[in-house]
């Protein structure tokens, strides 16, 4: 049995209840529009969970030139530049926008922004929201914002399975809800759906973003851009949750610093020590745990008493875990935080799809490059949703007779990917272990079950690292530690990937037909 939303045939559909996919909607206003959420919104979105904030340039002693400097910079050759210009000179009037939709970010008592620094940033301008709720105040104004918008159609529990493509422009869109299979007749889709934490078994991301999106367009014959960079966040909890419970890099930018069991600050030496950039500090606490140590951030000094206050949040799962953090050392470790690779658009969010657009982390800007400087992620997804909004309400929308029912494809679970991923694609990589990984999820690429999906995209994301045969930002190979002078981004579609993979097999397991 099929649900009937023919009376919302033609508008556009957006996938994705993050803050991506809630800012499009509101901008698309008052042109009518349906979103998607595979859960009540908010339920799976990493937006909810963001601590770090906005990156601005609302400081007195700062201006987007300065952001774009350290933004390039954490990139390593791979932002691309007049993209990250526009985006980070938007990103002060995006602030602007966001306080108006009733975000209450934290102030001076002159009114002014509270500014934060983290990582790699040159200056504060890091906005908050209630310490280190910023994302969980985000969404909060952004889904009451969408509740009482007219134009937009909320339709929560409704999951994209497949995007429908008519003569290689989209023409739909196939959901599963409780209720049975149903179809959107659209020629235009923007794919909002976030990031790829959830395929791997150490994650600060909600386990339900396995990257939906990156299969969804990839499966339309989209081209995919970067896929390799994946960040891994140094101070993720280091307890038995998962996901995990991130400290956010703002508490080492109030002072904390990292320290093993024997309370050697084994970074100190390290340019810009605990405030290096992520890939930097990520690899450092990876490697020291390698030779048997533990790792604590060690918060005691600074902000010490002022912690609670500071990070409520943060302070509060850490007594759930028995630990004060205004006197304990609070044991840390790297886990997967965000994607710096996703679908290619250009700067109005459109992929190489007709009627296809994506925004927020499932995207590849070129803003990030091959290290995202922290807290851009927030603030690239609220000032792309206003550009991808005005682009598709450009464009001609219609709705013509789907040819046929697809059929509904099994629910995706990465659970059979997570191992696979963790192992091959780590914070240190190497040829052997990248080809082990891609060897064991081509047959479940290629089949039809509840892992076909999340194996395509681990597919993809190893197919990349294994051709970029450097060291560069997040993507780190032990065997080939050295950075190329030329940098180059990796593009492809779903075919081109598909070839690559079979090419890497035969070369390095050219028995493979009789192996096990």
């Amino acid at each position: 049995m099929s649900i009937d939303l023919s009376g919302l045939a033609g508008q556009p559909v957006i996938i994705g209840g993050g803050a991506a996919g809630l800012m499009t909607a509101l901008q698309l206003a008052p042109e009518p529009v349906v979103l998607l959420s595979k859960s009540p919104l908010g339920g799976e979105a990493s937006s909810l969970w963001a601590q770090g904030g906005l990156a601005a340039a609302v400081g007195a002693d700062d201006d987007p030139a300065l952001h774009l400097q350290d933004t390039i910079a954490a990139g390593a050759g791979l932002c691309d530049e007049a993209a990250a210009a526009t985006i980070v000179q938007a990103a002060p009037a995006a602030v602007d926008r966001l306080a108006q939709l009733g975000v209450a970010f934290d102030r001076q008592p002159d009114g002014s922004w509270r500014l934060g620094l983290e990582a790699a940033h040159s200056r504060k301008r890091i906005v908050h929201a209630t310490g280190d709720g910023t994302g969980r105040e985000i969404m909060r104004a952004l889904i009451a914002a969408v509740r009482r918008c007219p134009s937009i159609t909320l339709l929560e529990g409704f999951e994209a399975r497949r995007l429908i493509v008519e003569d290689k422009a989209i023409a739909g869109v196939l959901a599963a809800t409780v209720d049975g299979p149903a179809m959107l007749a659209t020629t235009r889709v923007v794919i909002a759906t976030g990031g790829i934490g959830g395929l791997f078994l150490d994650s600060t991301n909600p386990s339900g973003c396995f990257g939906q999106g990156l299969a969804l367009a990839a499966r339309a014959g989209a081209e995919l851009s970067d896929l390799e960079f994946v960040q891994f966040h140094p101070t993720a909890f280091d307890g038995p949750s998962r996901p995990m419970p991130l400290l956010t890099e703002a508490i080492r930018g109030d002072g904390a610093i990292l320290i093993d069991e024997t309370g050697d600050r084994f970074m100190a030496d390290e340019l810009g020590a605990e405030l290096a950039p992520r890939d930097v500090v990520a690899r450092a606490v990876w490697r020291h745990r390698a030779q048997g140590h533990r790792v604590f951030l060690d918060a005691r000094t600074n902000p010490g008493a002022d912690f609670a206050a500071r990070y409520p949040v943060i302070s509060a799962f850490c007594r759930m875990a028995g630990i004060d953090p205004a006197v304990d050392p609070i044991p840390v470790r790297p886990a997967v935080h965000y994607h710096m690779g996703g679908i290619a658009v250009d700067r109005a969010g459109r992929s190489t799809v007709e009627g296809l657009w994506a925004c927020g982390e499932v995207s590849r800007t070129g803003l990030h490059g091959a290290n995202r400087l922290a807290s851009n992620s927030l603030m690239e997804a609220i000032v792309c949703a206003q550009w991808v909004a005005e682009s598709v309400a450009g464009a001609p929308g219609s709705a013509s007779l789907l040819r046929e029912f697809l059929a509904l494809p099994a629910a995706p679970d990465p659970v059979a990917v997570r191992p696979l991923l963790a192992k091959g694609l780590g914070v240190l990589r190497d040829r052997q272990s990248i080809a082990d990984a891609i060897r064991s999820l081509l047959p479940l690429a290629e089949g039809a079950g509840v892992a076909a999906d999340p194996a395509l995209v681990g597919l993809m994301i190893a197919v990349a690292a294994h051709g970029r045969a450097e060291s560069r930002g997040a993507h780190y190979r032990t065997d080939f530690p050295d950075t190329l002078a030329v940098a180059r981004s990796s593009t492809f579609t779903l075919s081109q990937a598909m070839d690559a993979v079979r090419d890497i097999v035969d070369a390095e397991y050219p028995l493979r037909s009789v192996l096990p």
